[in-house]
């Protein structure tokens, strides 16, 4: 809804505009899991969302501005692939 009021020299002013956005779902609530490893500071915080994708975060960023998600099956194959020591550096 838009109030217009008319000035004395032909135009017109917007007063003030009204704006109805669809509503949106709530974001799922999802709980995440500190890595065991964890020294209280550089932590890995991971959790599954409703749908089920992965979300992987830096418990080092207060505002939570980054994370990663992955697929159920992608995650799935990286946790096998960390116990089948593919990712070892020795």
């Amino acid at each position: 809804m838009t109030g217009v009021r008319r000035t004395g020299e032909g135009s017109t002013l917007v007063v003030g505009t009204t704006h109805r956005s669809p509503r949106k779902a709530p974001a799922p609530v999802i709980e995440y899991q500190i890595s065991s490893y964890c020294n209280g500071g550089g932590c890995v915080e991971v959790g599954r969302t409703p749908g089920g994708p992965v979300v992987v975060r830096d418990s080092k960023d207060p505002e939570r501005r980054a994370s990663l998600v992955f697929t159920a099956e992608e995650w799935a194959a990286f946790v096998a692939g960390v116990k089948n020591g593919e990712f070892d550096l020795a």
